[in-house]
């Protein structure tokens, strides 16, 4: 899913109390310790885009754990409301997380993955050094009601080899309460899911009136989302569609069912300890490193000319010029054919990605980053000037 907000802010974001600027303070204190974190209703695209509400990251906490973003939308009736459209974007430094309790929606992604994401099956996607992808809900999908999260690549993993891996984990149950386990451990189950910090991710049901302890490692940060029915973790009362977020120090975590049944998420995991930097759909160290990501997307894509350090720069111009490459006919003989142009209006397809096919940028980056794709609509990125964000310590 992109991070289409039409003013996004470059964000400072480590683990730990703070403030920054760029985003409203969404986050209130409750019982013993917990924060509880308000979501801001976001559209996916233009004016009748698909709405989502959005948790983190919030001015005053963007990480819960390697967690640094969450969506959470629906359920939306399909055959009144707008489906699913989000055009090829990318995404680097990051994994993305989708979790569906109903409907259906199609992943491809320029790795050459091409998957359907399912109710009570996780598809965790590895942007790693550069991604792109689209998401559209199935034409089949008439309820459409799930969640996706991002979390962070440690600084020694964010450049691998982008990649896809789905799982559809056996629940495992109790007396009132159910859970299916998609990332890290918990209540005894494992997920084979790889993750390059350790995390956790569960879909927790409750029958009214159960109380569900949870043993969890001391050092991890844990969040719960609301996504239906009223609870309390550690005795706060989380509202509706709310993060309820409980820092590290905690073995026990007690998640209570009023009088209805519960349906949340729970996530937690290994603090990150690395300040990044989060604007649209990326995840780098510097506002430097964010624009070079930006450029080499929008010139891939055809946006934008590309810059000084690209290889369409030389290539790609001089395809535009006229010049032309030897190529083989069926029969064995040699013929010259135009050099298809890399620069505005044209992504990187076909014959011109076979002709940079072991080309780098000037500092040392794959190209392209964001992988070979079938030509159709993508999703341009917003102007180039990158709001710096200044942290601040709170109080």
């Amino acid at each position: 899913m992109s991070s289409t907000e039409t003013e996004p802010q470059e964000q400072v974001c480590i683990n730990g109390p703070y403030t920054f600027e760029g985003l409203r303070d969404g986050v209130t204190r409750a019982e013993d310790g917990v924060e509880l974190l308000e979501p801001r209703t976001v559209p996916l695209g233009g004016p009748r885009a698909m709405t989502v509400r959005r948790t983190l990251p919030q001015r005053a906490r963007s990480l819960v754990g390697a967690w640094c973003f969450l969506d959470f939308y629906g359920p939306d009736d399909l055959t009144e409301a707008t489906p699913m459209r989000v055009p090829r974007h990318p995404h680097t430094g990051l994994a993305t997380v989708s979790w569906l309790f109903e409907g259906r929606i199609d992943h491809m992604d320029s790795a050459g993955n091409w998957a359907t994401v399912r109710p009570g099956e996780v598809a965790l996607m590895n942007a790693g050094r550069g991604i792109s992808h689209s998401e559209y809900s199935s034409a089949d999908t008439t309820v459409l009601h799930g969640a996706q999260l991002w979390y962070a690549f440690p600084d020694a993993h964010r450049f691998v080899e982008p990649s896809l891996e789905t799982h559809r984990p056996d629940p495992v149950q109790g007396p009132g309460w159910e859970a299916c386990v998609f990332l890290g451990e918990l209540l005894g189950q494992r997920s084979p899911v790889k993750t390059y910090i350790p995390l956790t991710g569960a879909q927790l049901r409750l029958e009214p009136g159960t109380v569900l302890e949870i043993e969890v490692p001391a050092e991890h940060e844990h969040g719960l989302l609301r996504i239906s029915g009223a609870v309390r973790l550690n005795g706060a009362l989380v509202g509706e569609d709310h993060l309820a977020v409980i820092d590290t120090g905690t073995t026990l975590l007690r998640v209570e069912a009023l009088d209805e049944p519960v349906l949340a998420l729970l996530i937690g995991g290994e603090p990150l300890g690395e300040q990044i930097v989060m604007w649209w759909n990326f995840v780098g160290r510097s506002h430097d490193e964010i624009v070079a990501f930006r450029n080499a997307y929008q010139a891939e894509m055809g946006f934008e000319p590309p810059a000084q350090d690209s290889p369409l720069h030389t290539l790609g111009g001089a395809a535009e010029a006229g010049s032309t490459e030897r190529a083989a006919r069926p029969d064995g003989s040699e013929h010259q054919v135009a050099v298809p142009a890399g620069a505005l209006g044209n992504p990187v397809h076909g014959r011109l990605r076979d002709a940079l096919a072991d080309a780098r940028y000037d500092d040392g980056r794959v190209f392209p980053q964001f992988g070979d794709f079938p030509p159709g609509q993508a999703a341009p990125l917003p102007a180039p000037e990158l709001p710096n964000t200044r942290m601040k310590p709170r109080g």
